[in-house]
Formats: structure tokens, sequence, C-alpha cells
């Protein structure tokens, strides 16, 4: 499995946080999803998977937490990992995450997440404002 981003600190003891994260694609643009806190970044809509949920209702239920959208038509793109400190759950984590195209069907009403907003960008446009090095790595192949 492909790694992006920083090392495994050694010492560091880190928790396996797997998660599910959606390349949204709809008429030329991608749904993403911005995020104000604890910084302000710009990530395709997704996260951890919980105990006892599927990957797909991880990402279902991510989706519209974030975006306000429901999805359909998901498949599984593959998956990499990262390293990462979790503010908060104030926890560092090994980050397993699958990565899936989907389109967005229908909008329900604003993201529920707090400190979340919709946001629609052209592949360019979000290659530019993904700072996940995976993420855009994921997205590059796809446009290829």
């Amino acid at each position: 499995m492909r790694r992006w981003g920083e090392a495994m600190e050694r010492g560091r003891v880190y928790r396996r946080r797997p998660g599910a994260y959606a390349i949204l694609w709809r008429r030329g643009e991608l749904l993403l999803t911005f995020q104000a806190e604890p910084h302000p970044e710009v990530q395709l809509p997704g996260g951890g998977i919980d105990p006892g949920e599927s990957p797909l209702g991880a990402l279902h239920r991510e989706v519209l937490e974030e975006t306000g959208w429901t999805i359909s038509g998901a498949r599984r793109l593959g998956v990499y990992k990262r390293y990462a400190y979790m503010p908060d759950y104030d926890l560092w984590a090994e980050k397993v995450c699958q990565v899936w195209l989907a389109r967005p069907v229908r909008r329900v009403g604003p993201p529920t997440e707090p400190g979340h907003a919709a946001l629609w960008a052209s592949p360019e446009v979000a290659l530019d404002l993904l700072p996940n090095a995976g993420e855009r790595d994921f997205l590059r192949k796809l446009l290829t």
C-alpha cells in the first residue's frame, strides 16, 4: 500500500483509522468539502469508518454530512495510507484511506457536519486546492 505524507515517527503510538473518501464528479466539476477547523482546508468528502460500519456505508454517511448531497454509482479506486495527528480526537493515526469515485445525485440540504461547506470546482482547480498528496494522486490518475 502506498504511503503519502509524513513518515511514521519511531516511538510514537499510532491508532489505525480506516476511512472512505470520494471523488465526486458531476457535469465536469467535482464536489469537494471545505473544512474550517482546526485548519481551513479543502478536502475530498469522507472520513472515518465507524466500528461495525461498511466502507460504502461510511462513504454515503460522510458525504451527506460534509456536503449535504446523496451519491450513487460508487466504485472503489484504491487505497493509500498516511500518518497524521487528529486534533479532534487528540490522537496520532495511521489513516488507511479508501478512495472511491461516485456521482452526486441530489442535494438534501446544507452539510450537517459543523464547520463544513460544499464547494464545486473544476478538476484542475481541485488539484490546486487539495493539500493532501494522496487525494491529489488519485484525482490526477483519474484525469489521465
